[in-house]
């Protein structure tokens, strides 16, 4: 099924935070809709990341809760998000690791999904994937 929608980043909080009743229940409805494959809709990483981000910065939720409800949104069939398999890894090593953003989280499984064996970066916290070595330039 070819998605007919982008979804955008407040049909996801709406649907994770559950706090404006009329907002959030349409916004489980659709929800439910592409669970049972009757739509599709596009995503992109900026969506993700500035759900993660508003979750996290706005409204103090757990790394562990935010993983929880969005990986089974991103991982339905009906939710087009090219390069998605990657978030299974950014996820856990978002959540295992605090001194790290989400953003570093996914650029270093981006590396190692690339196949690269470097991530230039003075970051030393980015020396937390064994998979990735960090290399200054």
């Amino acid at each position: 099924m070819q998605p007919d929608a982008f979804l955008d980043t407040n049909i996801l909080l709406r649907h994770v935070l559950q706090d404006n009743p009329d907002q959030s229940s349409r916004c489980s409805r659709l929800i439910e809709t592409i669970e049972r494959n009757e739509r599709a809709v596009r995503i992109a990483d900026t969506v993700v990341f500035e759900t993660v981000f508003t979750l996290e910065k706005t409204y103090r939720a757990e790394r562990a809760d935010i993983g929880d409800a969005l990986l089974p949104i991103l991982g339905l069939p009906e939710v087009v998000l090219p390069g998605k398999r990657v978030y299974l890894e950014v996820f856990a090593l978002w959540i295992a690791n605090a001194g790290l953003s989400f953003a570093d989280c996914y650029h270093l499984c981006l590396t190692k999904q690339l196949g690269l064996p470097t991530i230039l970066s003075f970051d030393r916290k980015m020396n937390r994937l064994a998979s990735v070595s960090r290399d200054e330039p």
